[in-house]
């Protein structure tokens, strides 16, 4: 696979401090129109995740990146993220190997959602999650002001061992309240991954898969060897690194099709 992922940096983003609870970190805004939650993957909110953003502003989106982990900008490198892995493993805030967890994180990033969905168009707002906080973006949506969850790459709790595998990254009261929105409510959700991503294991979609149902539209890349796409079995974060803005590239055409829905879920009627 030739060229790069798309890229930005924080020029013409307004950084505003959150605070929920005990929790206080910056979200960065720009855009307008529907809102989306953007919540980053490890480290943080890299050029990578910022080159998502812009593209979702580009798109006709009000984009709100929390920061609760990690130096905004800041390049991915192995030890900027082994640094964070390390912060997140340790942290009461995300409980990184708890199975059925319900994670504080979450109880503010439903907050973040909550403040943009009062003051944007429509009725509520969209929230995407990646790698370790894919989950996060179904957890957001006990409240009904997230209208639709993109779950990308979910690598929460880490996937060691069959049940943390099988784990959906939520608390089972959580995941009930989501179905129930998802059979009265019309709620939907939309899962991406890599084929041979163990870090985010198939037995966890199969999870939410069985409890959702047609709401939840999953969405496996490839990446078994000699893949059309070229990706190694390697390959994990769906929407920003393994992007490349080619026609007919399936990680771009997943990038199109989780704007589509985010689009027809959030468009006001």
């Amino acid at each position: 696979m030739t060229g790069t992922a798309p890229t930005a940096t924080l020029e013409g983003w307004a950084r505003t401090p959150f605070s929920a609870g005990e929790l206080v970190f910056d979200c960065f805004e720009k855009g307008s129109g529907p809102g989306v939650v953007l919540i980053p993957e490890l480290p943080g909110i890299t050029p990578e995740v910022l080159g998502l953003a812009e593209h979702l502003v580009d798109e006709g989106f009000t984009v709100v990146v929390p920061s609760p982990f990690g130096t905004p900008g800041k390049p991915q490198t192995p030890g900027y993220t082994l640094r964070a892995v390390a912060r997140i493993c340790v942290s009461a805030e995300f409980r990184a190997f708890a199975v059925n967890a319900h994670r504080p994180i979450t109880v503010a990033l439903r907050a973040v959602a909550a403040e943009l969905a009062a003051r944007t168009p429509g009725t509520g707002v969209g929230v995407i999650g990646m790698c370790f906080t894919g989950g996060f973006a179904l957890a957001a949506a006990v409240d009904s002001t997230v209208l639709a969850s993109v779950v990308s790459q979910p690598a929460a709790p880490f996937p060691l061992g069959r049940a943390r595998q099988r784990d959906p990254g939520l608390s089972r009261e959580e995941l009930d309240r989501v179905a129930e929105r998802a059979s009265g409510e019309g709620f939907c959700a939309l899962g991406l991954r890599f084929s041979d991503d163990a870090n985010s294991p198939r037995p966890r979609f199969d999870a939410l898969k069985a409890r959702l149902g047609d709401a939840f539209e999953v969405i496996e890349l490839d990446s078994s060897p000699g893949n059309p796409g070229g990706f190694s079995r390697r390959a994990h974060s769906v929407l920003t690194s393994e992007v490349r803005e080619v026609p007919g590239h399936p990680a771009l055409a997943a990038r199109q099709r989780t704007v589509e829905f985010l689009r027809t879920r959030l468009s006001p009627s």
